[in-house]
């Protein structure tokens, strides 16, 4: 039975959302799928609950204050959606409530400011890099700030790595197998500039040549998902005039933005680049997922044994449906050892910008994720999303057990034969 949800005035993203509402049995099982309804316990912290939350809005008998704080605390991680059996895309319903709740709701001025902070800053590499080193040298006046600046704070790295160029053409050695683009990102190309290095280095090896679009700009997911929706269409209509239509595939090595472009389709539906953004989600993939597709990474042995922990992304596993092929990756360099996570298919606590709204729920996840890696005996960390190292990165030595933690493709470019 179809409910009749009065979201018109959200456009042609109204019949996405009252597919997801109307798809949902309210079985539960997503309950034990959902990080949040782990550490809160409460079924309006849960995706059952949530749907139930949406549509009492969009149906005018909830008011939106009262839903936001549960709308809110949910990571996006879409745990839920592998875990129903009624094939529930929550994405279609979270992404678009979230836009039409930010045009509705009233923040502070506080959080106004420091929303904007973010919006002006992370999606953009230099911005990012100059704010994050003006960061670093004003350290010293974190017990000053407010809490959640101070957690800002807290979350950059010890070292800012100067900005490494990526080349607009890399060719493949070799005979030529593939042609990509790739995409570079935002904040990655500022806290960890070697991954896409080592991405390009992998794919030429492989026989691929490698495209780096000088008009791109970031993947537009961060915005997407905290209501910034105008914005996210900005950049991504950036994206959709820089990548050529003339290569196999466009490649991406961090999660959120590859699960992000999936959803352009979404956010331009009914709207004239709809098909343009259909084409474009229908070209992009994991580094990881078209290495293996591809075959033909020979691997040597690293230099000395080592285990190796590997970390489900959540937008790569559970946005992506890639977790299967990091694994078949690096089960083929020789030296590693790789070990699965008890309760690996929970999130880390990262999801974009949840550390900086949401940083007890974080913590706990974080620290949750922690134990469970160390649980393995692990030496050192593989993943595939810069924010889920960061956290991870930052619990493990919370532990006072610090670990190395890398993305999968830095591990496979050690091993590159050649």
């Amino acid at each position: 039975m179809q409910h009749k949800i009065p979201i018109a005035q959200l456009g042609p993203q109204a019949e996405a959302m009252a597919g997801a509402v109307s798809s949902c049995v309210h079985c539960g099982f997503c309950l034990p799928a959902c990080p949040t309804y782990q550490v809160l316990g409460e079924e309006m912290d849960s995706p059952r609950g949530r749907i139930f939350l949406m549509k009492d809005v969009l149906e005018g008998n909830l008011a939106l204050e009262e839903a936001l704080p549960y709308i809110d605390r949910c990571l996006g991680c879409l745990g839920c959606e592998p875990a129903c059996p009624s094939g529930v895309p929550y994405r279609n319903l979270l992404t678009p409530f979230r836009a039409h709740a930010e045009q509705r709701r009233k923040r502070s001025l506080f959080d106004r400011l420091l929303r904007q902070v973010v919006l002006q800053t992370l999606p953009y590499p230099g911005r990012f890099r100059a704010s994050a080193r003006l960061g670093k040298l004003a350290a010293f006046t974190a017990p000053l700030l407010p809490t959640r600046l101070r957690n800002m704070l807290a979350m950059l790295p010890a070292h800012i790595p100067p900005a490494r160029p990526l080349p607009t053409f890399t060719p493949a050695v070799g005979p030529r197998r593939a042609r990509v683009a790739l995409l570079a990102g935002c904040a990655q190309q500022v806290l960890a500039p070697q991954i896409n290095h080592a991405a390009i280095r992998v794919l030429s090896h492989s026989g691929v040549d490698v495209l780096t679009p000088r008009g791109q700009s970031c993947c537009g997911a961060l915005s997407a998902h905290t209501g910034a929706a105008q914005q996210a269409k900005r950049l991504a209509r950036r994206n959709l005039a820089a990548f050529p239509l003339e290569v196999d595939c466009v490649v991406t090595t961090a999660a959120g933005c590859g699960s992000g472009m999936h959803e352009y389709p979404l956010w331009f539906r009914g709207e004239p680049d709809e098909a343009a953004a259909r084409r474009l989600a229908e070209q992009t993939k994991d580094v990881c997922a078209f290495l293996d597709e591809l075959g033909g990474y020979r691997p040597a042995a690293l230099a000395a044994p080592v285990r190796v922990a590997y970390h489900d992304a959540c937008h790569l596993s559970h946005g992506q449906g890639v977790a299967a092929q990091p694994r078949r990756l690096l089960g083929l360099i020789g030296n590693l050892e790789l070990l699965d996570v008890p309760g690996g298919e929970f999130c880390c606590g990262s999801a974009g910008t949840y550390n900086l709204e949401q940083p007890q729920t974080a913590h706990e996840l974080g620290r949750r994720k922690a134990e469970a890696i160390l649980s393995t005996g692990a030496q050192a960390v593989a993943t595939g999303n810069i924010g889920c190292m960061v956290q991870v990165e930052q619990h493990l030595a919370a532990l006072g057990r610090p670990l190395p933690v890398r993305h999968t493709i830095e591990w496979l470019a050690d091993a590159a034969a050649g």
